[in-house]
């Protein structure tokens, strides 16, 4: 599963874009679960939208190994 980072989720991450394995099956709300014990600085964003596959997902929503996952972080700025 290809995940996209973008503004401050790409700071934690270090990078753009990660690959992730072992995801099939498992829910959105699992993955912002791994992100967090993985990364603890996802704990101090306020809000965390997550799309598959260019369309906003609830955690409830199952993911597969070909989705296409971005990271939404909250958009501050005038």
């Amino acid at each position: 599963m290809k995940v996209l980072a973008f503004g401050i989720t790409k700071d934690i991450l270090g990078k753009s874009e990660i690959q992730l394995r072992d995801f099939e099956g498992q829910t959105v709300g699992d993955l912002r679960s791994y992100l967090r014990n993985k990364h603890r600085e996802f704990d101090q964003l306020n809000s965390l939208a997550i799309a598959v596959n260019e369309e906003y997902a609830q955690d409830h929503a199952t993911l597969n190994e070909s989705d296409v996952v971005a990271l939404i972080p909250p958009v501050s700025g005038g």
